[in-house]
């Protein structure tokens, strides 16, 4: 399967709080053998200096986590960036607080479509990542199904987290499948349990059923697929994302 891997690098987070140590990290997501990254949680840097260092390591940005309120109130700045470094896709990495209530989601679904559509005149696509808080039900829908009933479908677009869609008691295979054309970009990320206890996992070493969740991925079209872990509590995250790419790779990704 012809598919497109990247590294999420709020996984390496504690590596990556200033330029230099930016630089090493991706020099070091490089050697992996990835060949893109999904930007988050980094230390302050340039866009130039950003752009200077995936050049020289050979890594595409495939996608970033951007701040919501930025990208509403500073879309062209948010444009600007993104086509410095070749990328079209950012999103955010969760729902502000003010809108985690039946009628926020709803809100947010019609505030962030606008926001998507002005992000779109730039070339760009909007997505949302979720937790599991969204699963919760408002008069039978979750609040992650009323933000995509909700919203344009065509500036509203979503970035599945596959751990956290099961945390909630979801079936991330199914809500991948259901959003097909607005499922350009997935985390995969997995979970084992420890005692009574959900930790995150590297992917393929834990429960999620990944054939199905590929296969989604693939009825989807998803474009790329950005491996993330929160916590890698065994090993170095370095070498947590080795495997993940190792284990993807066996399944027959590449």
């Amino acid at each position: 399967m012809a598919t497109q891997l990247a590294a999420q690098l709020y996984t390496l987070r504690e590596f990556t709080k200033t330029e230099d140590d930016i630089a090493r990290t991706m020099n070091k997501v490089r050697q992996l053998g990835y060949e893109a990254v999904q930007c988050s949680a980094l230390g302050p840097i340039e866009p130039e200096a950003l752009k200077k260092i995936v050049v020289n390591e050979g890594i595409t940005i495939c996608a970033t986590h951007s701040s919501y309120a930025r990208m509403r109130d500073e879309p062209q700045a948010v444009i600007d960036e993104h086509n410095l470094w070749g990328c079209k896709h950012a999103a955010i990495g969760g729902l502000p607080g003010e809108y985690r209530s039946k009628e926020g989601y709803a809100k947010f679904a019609q505030e962030a479509s606008e926001v998507g559509a002005r992000l779109a005149e730039g070339g760009l696509t909007f997505s949302y990542h979720n937790h599991s808080f969204e699963l919760e039900k408002f008069d039978g829908r979750t609040g992650l199904q009323i933000l995509y009933d909700e919203s344009d479908s065509k500036h509203f677009n979503s970035e599945i987290d596959t751990y956290w869609i099961q945390h909630g008691g979801g079936d991330p295979a199914e809500w991948i499948h259901n959003l097909k054309g607005r499922a350009h970009i997935v985390h995969l990320k997995d979970m084992v349990v420890v005692g009574n206890s959900q930790r995150y996992a590297e992917v393929g070493e834990g429960n999620l059923n990944w054939t199905a969740i590929l296969k989604a991925c693939e009825y989807a079209e998803v474009e790329w697929y950005i491996v993330e872990q929160d916590s890698c509590y065994e090993r170095d995250p370095f070498d947590s994302l080795g495997i993940s790419l190792k284990n993807l790779k066996e399944m027959g990704l590449k």
